[in-house]
């Protein structure tokens, strides 16, 4: 039985056997490549039978950060929507078994795209028609009524903007590498000018292409890592799509190699009129939304940055070294910075 840091493969195994019908041991386990922060592992059983394992990071766990038993929530509450999520097997809080709670989902076999070589592969024709589905899908998530399938208990609904700028200052705070007073400032502009907040939804918080699975056609099978999911303002999530979004002559500065930056794939201003034709409704007072967006990833990734100098990553490192997460972090601060001069 394969051993890897981050599994304990008896004690799983003997969950699986409990909780997972007709699973096939022994069971191999392999950390999959991308998403950095909870990890992500393929489960494979001895009959070929493959299965997903997510659990926190090995060391630094933030408090109200890595939540299983949320993620597993939403996901599981999903199911019978009109958004497409894997099928849930189970949630284990047990931290005997694991070290840390994990949950177990379905292994959805299709595409995901992370990066310009694996975009390239696409004909440009399904590089646009997964432009399209990206930006359906997103309406479909919007669209949930949150009452109706069980989660109107997942956060406020109310006060999103204000709840995020305090939430993510504050993570950014405990994780930081060094001061950044920009930040700060930022934070102190934002805070002053927060748009009136429209119907309350589901936001992903993390939503993008690299966090789908699509298939051949470029349709969206699976949108995963739900973590950073919660209750709020919808056009925070648009934001943050269309800051990960990039376009052939941008910088990668959100992602390595962005996968959308490859030609066929609709531009930002053509991704959002998608949207906004998808879920039947305008992006008021977006100019915001892009500032905030920028700043909130520039939080995010000084954490990941942190993650990985204090090995809590498991045995998978960035491609182009930790340091280039520092770099992005810089970039998109000035970025945000940036942004925020458009909003008055």
């Amino acid at each position: 039985m394969d051993h890897i840091q981050g599994i304990r493969p008896d004690t799983v195994s003997a969950w699986f056997t409990a909780n997972v019908p007709e699973v096939a041991l022994p069971l191999s386990f392999e950390l999959i490549a991308g998403g950095h922060s909870n990890l992500t592992f393929k489960v494979t059983g001895v009959n070929g039978r493959p299965y997903v394992l997510r659990r926190p990071p090995l060391y630094q766990v933030l408090a109200t950060a890595h939540d299983m038993g949320r993620e597993h929530k939403i996901i599981a509450a999903l199911a019978d929507t009109d958004v497409p999520v894997p099928a849930t097997f189970g949630l284990c809080e047990d931290e005997a078994v694991n070290e840390r709670p994990f949950y177990v989902m379905d292994f959805v076999d299709g595409r995901v795209v992370r990066s310009g070589k694996e975009a390239s592969r696409l004909p440009l024709e399904v590089r646009h028609a997964a432009s399209r589905s990206i930006a359906d899908t997103m309406a479909r998530i919007h669209a949930v009524d949150v009452d109706q399938v069980g989660l109107g208990d997942l956060g406020r609904k109310e006060d999103y903007i204000a709840r995020q700028l305090r939430r993510w200052l504050r993570q950014f705070e405990e994780s930081k590498t060094k001061d950044r007073p920009l930040i700060q400032e930022i934070h102190d502009h934002l805070v002053t000018r927060i748009p009136p907040q429209g119907d309350a939804g589901i936001v992903h918080g993390d939503y993008r292409l690299d966090n789908c699975i699509v298939n051949d056609d470029g349709q969206v099978l699976a949108v995963l890592d739900w973590e950073l999911c919660t209750l709020g303002d919808r056009n925070a999530d648009v934001a943050q799509l269309l800051v990960y979004w990039a376009e052939p002559e941008d910088a990668d500065f959100a992602l390595d190699d962005p996968p959308t930056a490859m030609p066929g794939f609709a531009g930002r201003a053509e991704l959002q009129e998608l949207y906004q034709e998808a879920a039947g409704r305008e992006l008021d007072n977006f100019e915001f939304y892009l500032a905030f967006a920028h700043w909130k990833l520039a939080c995010i990734l000084e954490g990941v940055y942190s993650r990985y100098v204090r090995g809590a990553m498991g045995d998978k490192a960035p491609a182009r070294g930790t340091e280039s997460f520092a770099a992005r972090v810089d970039a998109l601060t000035k970025m945000a910075a940036y942004a925020t001069e458009e909003v008055a």
